[in-house]
């Protein structure tokens, strides 16, 4: 499927709210890539997983940093004209396996991780799987659907913004390819792009998950209908994703720092709706919503914030004191729960790695129940 520029702004939409406040901003940076690509005759073209051959060559990837070194897109398309970080490590890949890339899988769903990787795609000819690693965005490279499916997140090649290369060919935790990662673009930058998850179209097939670039699109069309129409778009947004509202109110405090290539920020909310108080844990993405210290919705499950007039998404780097907001929830797919369950994953899932090692993964249908 060849992606109009109107499908690409629906996805950018789509990905702006599913990125649960991370994966980089669709306004300021996706939709001005977009623009820039299709002007240069860059069309973006995706592939369902189920055309994807067995024996294709594919490799996962997009860029790592703070979000809030993604605020501005500033000179960086130029740039990139020159040089292109992201390609350069998909030709590391190249050289590491000895084979072509055949197609690119996006890491994430986010308006710079999703877009980022379809321009590669329409760069180097090829196209990308519509699918990603997580229907949602992660702060860190192991939080995703392949380390349940026995897929290596090494060697993963990485080229820091301005020009270091690092190959991290084995590690001994699964985090720790994340750190070393974060610990380069932290020192020369502030962003990088990688590549990892090699894998096979078969190896594919079973763990990504499906049609999420897709899915994004329909969400952004059903959202831009709502409001043409003056629907509420939360209502259009629940409609085609499912889930539940959470809450609506305003932002009382948003309280942390930029550390260590993350955003870690605890926003606390005044519910409109609720006694007590409400507050979501940010590591780059919204990992944690609790109400009176209890959780109610935790990582992989989605929590989305949404400006209330339009449905969009908000960025966690765009949160201020004094914002009305809607915060909803989404159980994650089934394929990156499962991920998450394995031996592997409840380490590279661990609440631990947003601060809470007191916690231990339950589903939102399970928990949510402690909204008061």
């Amino acid at each position: 499927m060849k992606m109009s520029k109107q499908n690409a702004y629906d996805m950018l939409t789509g990905v702006g709210i599913l990125g649960t406040g991370g994966g980089g901003d669709p306004v300021s940076f996706g939709k001005p890539m977009v623009d820039w690509d299709y002007e240069r005759g860059r069309i973006y073209e995706l592939t369902p997983p189920d055309r994807v051959k067995d024996d294709a060559f594919i490799v996962c990837g997009g860029y790592m940093g703070s979000v809030m070194a993604f605020t501005s897109i500033g000179d960086m398309l130029e740039a990139w004209e020159k040089r292109y970080e992201l390609y350069e490590a998909m030709k590391m890949s190249e050289r590491i396996r000895g084979k072509k890339v055949d197609h690119l899988v996006p890491f994430e769903l986010g308006g710079t991780n999703t877009t980022v990787m379809l321009s590669l795609a329409a760069r180097a000819g090829i196209t990308t799987v519509d699918g990603d690693g997580l229907g949602r965005s992660a702060p860190e490279s192991q939080m995703i659907t392949f380390v349940g499916y026995g897929i290596e997140l090494c060697p993963m090649p990485l080229v820091t913004k301005n020009g270091t290369t690092v190959i991290v060919e084995k590690t001994t935790s699964p985090a720790l390819a994340d750190e070393i990662g974060r610990f380069a673009v932290v020192q020369d930058g502030g962003a990088g792009a990688n590549n990892h998850y090699h894998q096979t179209g078969a190896q594919l097939k079973r763990s990504v998950i499906p049609d999420s670039i897709s899915k994004s699109m329909e969400l952004g069309e059903a959202v831009h209908e709502a409001n043409k129409l003056g629907n509420d778009p939360i209502d259009a947004f629940l409609d085609v994703m499912g889930g539940q509202r959470l809450t609506s109110g305003k932002v009382e405090e948003v309280k942390g720092e930029d550390r260590a290539g993350h955003w870690h920020v605890t926003v606390r909310i005044k519910p409109e709706d609720l006694k007590g108080k409400f507050e979501v844990v940010v590591k780059n993405e919204y990992m944690l919503a609790m109400s009176d210290g209890k959780p109610v919705v935790m990582f992989p499950d989605l929590i989305c914030i949404h400006y209330p007039d339009t449905g969009h998404g908000v960025m966690s780097a765009s949160l201020k004191e004094g914002m009305e907001v809607v915060v909803t929830a989404v159980p994650a797919h089934e394929r990156l729960r499962y991920a998450g369950s394995t031996e592997i994953g409840k380490k590279a899932f661990s609440p631990e790695r947003y601060g809470h090692p007191e916690l231990e993964y339950r589903p939102m249908e399970e928990i949510v129940g402690n909204l008061r």
